[in-house]
C-alpha cells in the first residue's frame, strides 16, 4: 500500500522549490524526485519479502511493479516540471 504522506510530500517539495525559481531549486526538486522514487522503491521491496512463499505473492509482485511504476512516474513528472520551471526563468 502507498503510504499517503508520498504524494503530499511530492506536493509540498515541489511548491517549495517553486518559490525559489532558480536552478537550486531545480536541483532540490530532482533530489526530491529522486527520494521519493527510492521510497517508492523501499516499499515495494518491502511487499515483496513479506509475500515471499505466500499464497499472495504473485499478486503482491504485481502490486510492487505497480509501486515501482508509480514512483518512477512520479519522479520523472517533478523532474520534467523542475526543468520546465528552471528553462522558463532563463
Amino acid at each position: 500500500m502507498i503510504p499517503k504522506y508520498l504524494p503530499l510530500a511530492a506536493t509540498l517539495a515541489f511548491g517549495m522549490a517553486l518559490a525559489g525559481c532558480d536552478s537550486a531549486a531545480e536541483n532540490q526538486v530532482e533530489q526530491q524526485a529522486e527520494a521519493i522514487d527510492e521510497s517508492f522503491e523501499a516499499e515495494a521491496q518491502i511487499q515483496e519479502s513479506l509475500a515471499e512463499g505466500t499464497q499472495e505473492e504473485a499478486a503482491v509482485d504485481q502490486y510492487a511493479d505497480d509501486l515501482r511504476e508509480q514512483g518512477e512516474d512520479l519522479k520523472d513528472n517533478l523532474e520534467d516540471e523542475a526543468d520546465e520551471m528552471d528553462s522558463t526563468l532563463q
